[in-house]
């Protein structure tokens, strides 16, 4: 069965909205073995390790997201866009990103099964 393209922006969106509000509900829009990888850190897998990044592990303090583009093919979808936010250093950043989301439909949940996250610096 494949999954409808709207479905795909929709978990896609709620996610950034989650993570920018800095709601743990984010994980509700992983698979439990969901893995994630960007710069800098050990691929996380699972819940439990996306937990951890996302309540203590990463540096970011506050921002937002902003979607240039997203784009869909199949079950995967890809982001460009920009990030302003606070590192809890304190320092303000600015930075272009790009995000690659694998989704998958299991049990008649659409959500995240693989994400990978690249950044134009190394400021986050």
């Amino acid at each position: 069965m494949s999954i409808a393209s709207e479905q795909i922006e929709a978990v896609v969106r709620r996610y950034y909205q989650l993570v920018d509000a800095q709601d743990l509900a984010l994980l509700e829009t992983f698979h439990d073995d969901a893995t994630y990888k960007r710069p800098g850190y050990a691929e996380f897998r699972g819940h439990d390790e996306l937990r951890e990044f996302y309540s203590g592990e990463r540096i970011i303090d506050a921002g937002a997201h902003t979607i240039g583009q997203l784009f869909i093919h199949g079950p995967h979808a890809a982001v460009e866009g920009s990030f302003t936010g606070t590192l809890k250093d304190g320092r303000s950043v600015e930075l272009a990103f790009s995000d690659f989301f694998d989704l998958q439909e299991r049990a008649g949940e659409v959500r995240i099964a693989a994400r990978r996250t690249y950044f134009d610096d190394q400021q986050v």
